[in-house]
């Protein structure tokens, strides 16, 4: 964080107003707390039993337990991803597995 300040001109008495500055918002590619993501929850190989891949959405949710999105990202789920665009590693290793992904 730029804690630096920038002056203002002359305040009220004569004196010198600082102000804090802005930070530029992060919004580069790496800004992946403002994206909806893909977790894989586990798979059923031909002919066996379903095989867990850690803790799903849902159980998150509920017992506040980290999830893992394809991309590596880890985060408790608390926040309604329709609200948020898909993250494009996700998409992208989604796609190449051979997943559908629904167009938003």
């Amino acid at each position: 964080m730029d804690l630096s300040t920038e002056t203002t001109g002359p305040g009220p008495a004569g004196g010198t107003t600082l102000a804090p500055q802005r930070p530029a918002p992060d919004l580069d590619d790496g800004d992946h707390d403002r994206m909806a993501h893909i977790v894989l929850e586990g798979y059923t190989p031909k002919g066996g039993d379903f095989v867990s891949m850690g803790p799903s959405v849902v159980e998150g949710m509920v017992n506040r337990t980290a999830v893992r999105a394809l991309c590596g990202k880890e985060w408790v789920p608390g926040r309604n991803p329709s609200r948020y665009g898909l993250c494009p590693t996700c998409k992208e290793i989604a796609e190449s597995m051979g997943w559908k992904i629904p167009s938003s």
